[in-house]
């Protein structure tokens, strides 16, 4: 433990010190903040506002978010040579790796709480439905982290930080569309199967109605868990 919080420590400390990450802040808040003020303004006279909006978007924004945020984490250690010196020291493989990782996932969670601004500013025009938001954010949270958990998992693959950007967020991509099989897959039971597979068939009819399922969470900690022990294979391989 005492290994991973020291991995923690130190790459949480070079997120909050990077300008890049300031700058990956900005443009996330950026699209929240013009996404949640285009519905509070239809909501004065058109409908009521969701209440999952914001974690409804971001459910589509970290496909192209999670990759930024976790492209340099094993990728740069690679190319400069820093992972093979991490690799020597007396911490094991799967210390870097989670700490890597809660890091990531850190700063995915502060930024998270931010738009939480957002609730508060709905509170003096409406009565939100805090049960309906609180799944929400709960099932964003934990999809971001499956989702991140996939990015550091391509950052270990290779050393070059755009491939691992771009193959994460290829996959990502697909867990994400793999949610319209339905509409493209003749067969019930494959399009049924498929759907089980991806991000978005554990959240957008459960946790983004305001419903919590069991099965909905053990697949994202699930994703989370198979994702972290290949990337830890991964990091292993490089040791010969």
């Amino acid at each position: 433990m005492k290994a991973i919080w020291i991995i923690f420590r130190r790459e949480t400390s070079a997120y909050f010190s990077s300008p890049l990450a300031y700058l990956i802040a900005f443009a996330f808040l950026l699209m929240t903040g013009i996404i949640f003020n285009n519905d509070l303004a239809r909501s004065i006279t058109v409908r009521s506002v969701d209440p999952a909006l914001i974690p409804n978007f971001l459910s589509i924004l970290m496909v192209l978010f999670a990759p930024l945020f976790t492209m340099r984490l094993l990728s740069e250690e690679s190319r400069e040579g820093t992972l093979e010196l991490l690799l020597t020291a007396p911490v094991p493989d799967y210390s870097i790796v989670f700490g890597k990782f809660l890091s990531a996932w850190f700063y995915f969670t502060f930024l998270l709480i931010l738009t939480l601004i957002y609730q508060i500013i709905l509170v003096t025009f409406s009565f939100p439905d805090f049960v309906h938001t609180t799944a929400a954010y709960l099932g964003i949270w934990l999809y971001g982290g499956a989702t991140l958990a996939v990015g550091l998992a391509f950052s270990a693959l290779t050393e070059n930080q755009i491939i691992a950007a771009f193959l994460s967020t290829i996959t990502l991509f697909i867990l994400w569309i793999g949610d319209l099989a339905g509409e493209i897959v003749a067969s019930i039971e494959l399009a049924r199967v498929i759907r089980n597979l991806t991000l978005q068939g554990h959240y957008s009819t459960s946790f983004a109605v305001g419903i919590i399922r069991l099965e909905d969470v053990i697949y994202f900690a699930g994703m989370m868990f198979i994702m972290l022990y290949i990337t830890v294979q991964f990091v292993e391989a490089r040791r010969w």
